[in-house]
This record gives structure tokens, sequence and C-alpha cells, in this order.
């Protein structure tokens, strides 16, 4: 038998074109047939799996392929044959032809694997984690890192025709705890100093801009210690990129062209533009969402002309404190069962409403309800006529706050959809969220806080209440959404000195305060910085919604839990009391000085 183990064809790229060649193929053993006088393998590499067939003929190599089990790592060289049409596989790529083993070799053993390592598996994401080695062999889960590379690929392509050019940012800054926490790093030779993980390389690119770069952009990998969901990770990557001379209008335009080149390029798919734009005025209330899935219609109707002056105290009371009405209407959905009603209840509880009214339009036209007796006919008849409803559909109201009925409404509406099925998987429903508000304002905290970053540009016409009214304020802010999630987002970024003071003392920053955090950047800016503005999007949510994943970790080759733990590697875990000594770090007194690792 040969000693070479090389290989000269991929498994899952044979086709009817290679019958009568000779192959030398290597990969896994994905699943293993004794007929008794044949042995039929499926051999599986990253390009897909192919059968290879053993006949006792092949001497030592049938003695071989009766030891093989699933997942060894073997050789085998033999003959490419076209299959007879009776056993022609229409399920994989390869199904015409088949490999006639010359020689097979064994390369290593494996142990019988804690699940199978094929698609669609129910299994704990967590022993999936655990050997994600084992997972990432899954063709799914290859399939998922391959569309990874192709759109990366994509976007380098699309930047570099656009005269971009990649420079990589520090990984290692100064911490500027405005957002979400950060990951600090300890110095050595700096004892009692900290550096901090980047949260996004959002101060260097706009300095980038200042050095005259012109056009930046980075694949770049951020961090952020904040608590975790299914679509956020402690590391994750996004495209960041940056722009001078330029207005949002230009921005919007190019982003466009960059995502229809990545989704024709990877998927094939043709892409609309120009997108939709909506302001965030009318998402939240039309929508309650700054992230509106629109793939389907319904939205949220204003009730308070309709329900106001009735006898229901409830609304009265939430409309004389300042609160709103708002319905959806289910259409088709009157039937639902009262079981059904009281879980919708307890739903919207989750987003803070203290209760969800309902009324069912029969088929007669007549209303069913627990609230209807305490409305007129006229009533009824404008709650009918606002609702635009017809007989067999539910109406569904929530009273309260703006925020929570938004909330409430906003998460019900998808809900309804997923079980009305109004949401086309294979829809792709893009659209721009433009005209940020500024500052939101904490109520605990009693100040403002930027609702994107303190670099966001006001618009123009709002400059006047920066520092009288900043609740007035709306920014030149805007989102890509898709399907109901943020892909990207951005912003014009200011470029003024004097109007960066001015967004700095609205957050609350006194000149030595906002000098101590960002005063290397407001140097920068007395040096003559071009009106610029960018975007970042976030790679890992894109190739999530691309690869209709349900969670971010099917599209990271090594993810975290929501624990922000690797179960496979066991990170974060302890260290040594040397290495922290080195580090001049003293363990918290909540940290048993018996459980460190000794050295």
């Amino acid at each position: 038998m040969s000693n070479k183990f090389q290989r000269d064809h991929r498994c899952g790229l044979l086709t009817k074109e290679n019958a009568g060649q000779e192959v030398a193929l290597c990969g896994w053993v994905s699943k293993r047939r004794d007929h008794g006088g044949l042995i039929f393998i499926d051999l599986r590499d990253r390009s897909g799996i192919v059968q290879v067939v053993i006949n006792p003929e092949a001497g030592e190599s049938f003695k071989v392929a009766e030891a093989v089990r699933n997942e060894y790592v073997i050789q085998a060289i033999g003959k490419v044959s076209l299959r007879s049409a009776e056993t022609i596989n229409p399920n994989i790529g390869t199904g015409e032809v088949e490999v006639l083993v010359s020689e097979l070799k064994i390369l290593n053993s494996a142990k019988t694997p804690p699940f199978y390592i094929q698609d669609d598996i129910d299994t704990d994401e967590n022993l999936r984690l655990k050997y994600r080695y084992l997972d990432l062999r899954r063709p799914e889960m290859q399939y998922n890192l391959i569309l990874r590379h192709k759109v990366a690929k994509l976007m380098r392509d699309y930047l570099d025709q656009k005269d971009f050019l990649e420079i990589e940012t520090p990984m290692l800054c100064k911490s500027t705890p405005e957002g979400a926490r950060d990951y600090l790093v300890p110095s050595r030779v700096n004892p009692g100093k900290f550096y901090a993980l980047p949260q996004s390389p959002q101060i260097f690119k706009q300095i980038l801009m200042v050095a005259g770069m012109e056009r930046y952009f980075q694949i770049a990998r951020c961090f952020r210690d904040e608590d975790l969901r299914a679509d956020r990770q402690p590391e994750f990557t996004q495209l960041d990129l940056e722009m001078s001379f330029v207005e949002v209008d230009d921005i919007l335009e190019m982003m466009e062209g960059l995502v229809t080149h990545i989704f024709e390029g990877a998927l094939g798919k043709k892409i609309v533009t120009p997108f939709q734009r909506i302001t965030w005025d009318d998402a939240m209330d039309l929508y309650g969402s700054d992230k509106p899935d629109l793939r389907f219609d319904m939205k949220l109707i204003d009730m308070v002309p309709a329900v106001s002056n009735s006898d229901f105290k409830v609304f009265n009371d939430v409309i004389a404190s300042g609160g709103i009405v708002k319905a959806l209407n289910v259409k088709g959905y009157a039937n639902i069962p009262r079981r059904e009603v009281d879980g919708l209840v307890d739903f919207v509880a989750i987003y803070g409403a203290k209760g969800l009214a309902w009324i069912q339009v029969q088929e007669d036209g007549t209303m069913k309800s627990p609230i209807s007796k305490f409305f007129s006919n006229a009533h009824l008849d404008k709650i009918t006529e606002a609702a635009n409803a017809e007989p067999g559909d539910l109406i569904l109201f929530v009273a309260d706050k703006p925020k929570v009925v938004a909330a409430a409404l906003g998460a019900l509406r998808l809900e309804m959809a997923k079980r009305r099925g109004l949401i086309d998987p294979d829809e792709l429903a893009f659209a721009w969220v433009v005209d940020f508000p500024m500052f939101e304002y904490d109520e605990e905290e009693k100040r403002y806080f930027a609702m994107h970053h303190p670099f966001t540009a006001p618009r123009d016409e709002d400059l006047q209440y920066l520092t009288s009214d900043p609740g007035k304020v709306y920014a030149k802010a805007y989102d890509m959404v898709l399907n109901g999630s943020e892909i990207g987002g951005g912003s014009i970024r200011i470029h003024r000195k004097d109007v960066q003071k001015e967004v700095f003392a609205s957050l609350g920053l006194s000149d030595e305060e906002a000098k101590e955090k960002f005063g290397f950047m407001m140097d920068a800016f007395e040096y003559g910085a071009p009106p610029h503005g960018g975007l970042a999007f976030g790679l890992d949510r894109m190739i999530m919604i691309m690869a209709k994943r349900d969670s971010i970790r099917d599209v990271i080759a090594f993810p975290k839990t929501q624990s922000a733990s690797c179960l496979m590697t066991q990170a974060p875990d302890e260290v040594s009391e040397k290495q922290l000594r080195e580090l001049h770090i003293r363990p918290s007194l909540l940290v048993k000085k018996d459980n460190l690792p000794k050295e």
C-alpha cells in the first residue's frame, strides 16, 4: 500500500465527469455499512460526502474496512465508477458516482462521539458547545462558517472597489465607560493601571478621518461585558467603516450597495433598492419597535380618540395621567380560546403591561368582550372603525405609559404574526430607521444619556436645544433593519469642537471630565477635522439571518454561553497567585485565597 496520505480530490466534488479516474481521498467516516460481501463507507470532508466501496478482493484493505468505525480519519484510493440507475442517491451532490477502493488506510482512530455528526440533531446546546470541534464537523455548521467567510470576502471586495482602506486599530485601549461595561486588562509594566478591550473602534476611526484617510474599514473584534441573549456575545465581530466629506444620503446609498453586493454574491438573492426609510418616531408609533419587522403589515393603532370619555375607568385613568391606549387587530383570530387569551395577558406582563383588554368581533358583527359593556354603541363603532375591524377579527388593547405600550404591543405584534403564519421565512424586508432622539433620560440617575454615543451629530435645526432642552434634539443617526433585527447602525459624527463640548455638557460631563475621558480626541479635532460619518454592521447577526438560524452562537466558531463562559476550554478560569502578583492585583475578599491555583 502507498505510504502517501495526500489527497488529490475532494469528496464532495466528484461527479460523473470523474468516472474512470483513480483518486486519492481523505476524510472522516460518516457512516459504515457492512453488507456481507461488500463494505460501504460514506466518506466526508468539508466539501461533502461520497460513497466508497470495498470488496473482499481488496485484500488487506478489506480487513482495514472491517475495523473502521464512525469518525475514523481514513485515506481511500480507488477508481471513480458510475452508479447503476437504481442506486443513484439524489440527496447528495456525488450521488451519481462511487469510488471502488483498491487501498484503504486508517490515518487516525476515534472514540464514539457523544452525539451524531449530522444535521438537525436534537442535542443539548451545552453538550454541543463542550465538544465544539465535533459540532463543527456537521454540514450545517460548516455551511455557516463558509457563508461567514464568503460574506467577509464580499465586504472586502466591495469596499476595496469603493476606495476604502482596511486599517487595524488597537485592541488595548483607554477605558471610556459611557456605554456598556468594559473588559479591563491590567498592565504589568504600569502598576495599578488598566487597558480596556474596545467596545468598538469608534474614537480611532474618527481620528483616522482627522488623519486624512478619508475612507476606512475594518472587520473588527469588539468586547462588551454585558448580560447576554441569543443574539449577543461578550466578544463579537463587526464591519466598521467611516467616510469623510459625506452626509446621511451618501452613506445610506453606499451601504445599500454593499448589502446588495453581499446578498447577491453569497445567497444569489437580488435586493431591491432604495430601502424604505422610517423615522424613529413613526417606527415606535406604528410598530412599537425601532427595529420593526416589515414582512407583515399589522400596525399599532392609536385608540385614544375612540375610547375617550367612555365608562371604562381603566382607560380613562391612563389617558388622564398622560398615558396612551393602543391596539392591534389580529385578522381572523376572533375564535381564539379563552385560555390562550389568558396566556397573552401573561405575555404582555413580561414587558411591563399591567393588563390586556380584548374584543372579539363575532361573525354577525357583534362584540364579545368583558369590557364591551363599558362602551356605548357609538364608542364601539369608533373602535371598529379605528381598528378597521371585520367579523372574525380580534382586537387587543394595552393602556399604559408610551414606553410600556410600545414594548408590550411591539412584542405581541411579532408573537401574533408567528401564530398566524404571517411571516415568510424567505422574504428579506430591509429598511432604514432614521432621525433617532439624540438623548434618552434616565429617571433613576436624573440625567440624559446618549441614545447612540456622545459623538453623534445633532440635526442642524436642533442645535439650538442642545443645552436648553436636550429632549427635543434629534440626531443624524440611522439603523439598517432586516426582518425585525438591527444589522447595522451609525451616524454623522460631530466634527466641531464647540458642538462636541455642548453635547458633553448635555450629558452632564464637565470640561475636566470630558478632557480626562476624551482629551486626545478633542485635541485631534483642533487640527482640522473633516465632516465625517460612518456605520458598523454586526457581522454575527447578519450571518445568523442569512443562514436562517435563531442564535448567533450557530454562526460563530467558538462562542460563549449566556454566562459568558466557554464550555470547551473552561474559560474564564482562575489564575495563580504568582500571576496576580506580577500584575499587582490583590484578590477580592469575596474570593477565598485557598481557591486560587498555586504557583
